[in-house]
């Protein structure tokens, strides 16, 4: 392993000259600084980040927790995360909370003991049922920074990245209701979460106001292991269904293809929008109209969240950074 005092022997200068020249310091010359990236370059010199890190008391890497590594929408934030923390001379290390709780504290605990400079998180499940807060804020109070983003708590004090959920559901009811749709089904498989609850309550705000739409607000909570069956049930029970707005990222296929099944002509019976993300289009006839949550841009935003309070120190004010979403009209629309 090629190590600076190498590369000061061949160039015959001081080991503090090689790491000046490397860092392109001013009080090294031009020529010196030239002949020295040269030669690391032609001996494939790479800097110890170990010694590095106990150096300069950090880790250049970030922790990264999401509650489900297979879910679309977490796979393209921690894409996102990926390439602006490589931008950004980062490594980051990925852990799998599976919706547990422990899971979750358990990668804190390990994460936290030295490993990483800060944590991007999203909430797990359990954690938001149980209303969890303490394992993070501990983290918070021994200078570690982390940003929450998607599934975030108003207990935790810290930066936050998020989409506006309830706006993103009011405006897609909205538009069923533009489209002059009479029954409006919201189906639902994380009403438990955060994002599920901001999510309902801009649908039921959106038809409170609608002074034409006379059926009452139907929210449907859906089993993930019986969702084809409930789902199928739903279109069976009720005939007169004409629009429906499925606000997870699974609930809005399968409504798509069982309301085909059940004989409905799309759009023209019945308008159907969803959450998911282009991940299911190739797979849907008509193509899915969906609210795209831009989760390309939460992550790398996460990331430039989170590595300017690393390296510009604890600031007193946290900030909470809104992704616009947009509503991507496609086959089951209007």
């Amino acid at each position: 392993m090629v190590t600076l005092k190498h590369l000061a022997e061949q160039l015959n200068v001081s080991v503090s000259t090689v790491s000046k020249a490397l860092h392109d310091s001013q009080e090294i010359s031009a020529d010196t600084i030239k002949r020295t990236k040269e030669l690391a370059k032609m001996l494939n010199y790479q800097p110890n980040k170990v010694a590095l890190s106990l150096k300069n008391n950090k880790t250049k890497t970030l922790g990264v927790i999401v509650p489900n590594i297979l879910n679309h929408f977490f796979a393209k934030v921690l894409l996102g995360i990926e390439k602006e923390a490589t931008k950004k001379g980062y490594d980051i290390i990925i852990c799998n909370s599976n919706e547990s709780f422990d899971k979750e504290l358990q990668s804190i605990d390990v994460l936290g003991n030295g490993s990483v400079d800060g944590f991007i998180m999203s909430i797990a499940e359990e954690t938001q049922i149980r209303d969890e807060n303490n394992h993070i804020n501990k983290i918070l109070k021994q200078n570690l920074p982390v940003v929450l983003f998607d599934r975030v708590s108003d207990k935790i004090q810290c930066d936050k990245v998020i989409i506006d959920d309830f706006e993103a559901s009011y405006k897609a009811t909205q538009h069923l209701l533009s489209e002059g749709r009479k029954h409006i089904v919201l189906l639902s498989n994380i009403e438990e979460l955060s994002v599920g609850k901001l999510r309902v309550n801009g649908y039921l705000k959106a038809i409170s106001e609608a002074k034409s739409y006379t059926n009452k607000p139907q929210v449907i909570y859906i089993n993930n292991n019986e969702i084809e069956t409930q789902v199928n049930q739903l279109f069976q029970q009720y005939n007169d269904i004409d629009g429906v707005l499925s606000i997870d990222n699974t609930s809005g296929v399968v409504a798509l293809h069982k309301a085909l099944k059940n004989g409905y002509k799309i759009p023209e019976d019945l308008s159907i929008i969803g959450f998911s993300d282009e991940n299911i289009l190739p797979f849907t006839d008509p193509k899915l109209s969906t609210v795209s949550q831009h989760a390309l841009d939460i992550g790398s935003t996460s990331v430039t969240m989170l590595i300017n309070r690393i390296e510009n120190g604890n600031q007193n004010q946290h900030l909470t950074k809104h992704i616009n979403t947009t509503l991507e009209l496609r086959g089951t629309t209007k």
